[in-house]
């Protein structure tokens, strides 16, 4: 997790929004590869795996072939993603060239018996629309605030659109938002809320994110159980000053547009910042799940 937001800060892009970032085709390509996704073409050659991609992509993006079955063809950019994303698996021996020994050699490929084991474990918190982001945060934080769900709805509808500086305010709104129903919940805590007064009646968010970074540290970490300290400062503090730091940038009009890449991995860390959250708010409602 550490090594994502490190390089969230060191991602650029160029590319059109209507173009899609890197992780957006690899997760298409593995999709494809892994069988959770059906392709006219089997996804056993290189020129089979660039239709698939395009199908698939059409298919969650709403665009239909004309009534003779042709398609536009993926963008330039796209398609050298595509390649892109196949040799990076290839080296990361998740495929293998061939298919038997009669077809040994590019363009046919494989999955590998590692690359199914490896990929049995890849990261949960893919989404390729903002039906899937909803079912995904759903489904790992099931009494999410409606609030919060809210606008984080409408940052994956604005990252699907295009709409990037937009995606990353309501990301990080949704981020504070979550921070202040922990503040708000751990104030009215007998035994806790005495050292959170301060915090809540700080002005700005900063303000009560340090007040509540001190109290915390020094009233609630030493009691939470083992699963939700661990990494705490990465999952909780780390990620929402990541988060936080974008979101600032993109409310001040210098001009400066975030990429596809940093825009989806906010969305993404935004759900283990999250869950963190609400466990902590389980914990300290003694076991009770009901939102706020």
């Amino acid at each position: 997790m550490t090594e994502v937001m490190n390089a969230l800060f060191q991602i650029s892009s160029d590319r059109s929004p209507a173009d899609h970032s890197y992780e957006e085709i690899r997760t298409v390509v593995l999709d494809i590869i892994l069988g959770r996704e059906k392709t006219s073409y089997a996804p056993d050659q290189f020129e089979h795996l660039i239709i698939g991609v395009e199908e698939v992509l059409d298919r969650r993006e709403g665009r239909s072939a004309d009534p003779r079955g042709r398609r536009n063809g993926l963008s330039r950019d796209d398609s050298n993603l595509v390649r892109e994303v196949f040799w990076d698996l290839f080296l990361q021996r998740i495929i293998t060239l061939g298919i038997d020994n009669s077809n040994r050699e590019f363009p046919f490929f494989s999955l590998s018996h590692n690359g199914r084991r490896l990929l049995e474990g890849e990261n949960p918190y893919l989404f390729h629309d903002v039906d899937s982001y909803t079912k995904l945060i759903n489904s790992l934080v099931p009494d999410l605030s409606p609030v919060t769900l809210l606008y984080l709805q409408e940052a994956a509808q604005a990252f699907r659109s295009g709409c990037l500086l937009a995606a990353t305010v309501m990301v990080g709104v949704a981020s504070e938002h979550t921070f202040l129903l922990l503040l708000e919940a751990l104030e009215a805590h007998p035994a806790y809320g005495p050292h959170f007064q301060g915090a809540v009646g700080k002005r700005t968010v900063l303000e009560k994110f340090r007040a509540f970074h001190a109290a915390f540290n020094g009233h609630v970490k030493k009691a939470l159980p083992r699963t939700l300290s661990e990494n705490i400062e990465t999952e909780l503090e780390g990620i929402l000053s990541v988060i936080r730091r974008f979101r600032n940038d993109a409310g001040h009009p210098s001009g400066a547009i975030p990429s596809r890449e940093q825009t989806y991995m906010l969305l993404q860390l935004f759900v283990p910042y999250c869950q963190r959250v609400y466990g902590i708010l389980d914990f300290i409602r003694g076991g009770s799940s009901a939102a706020p």
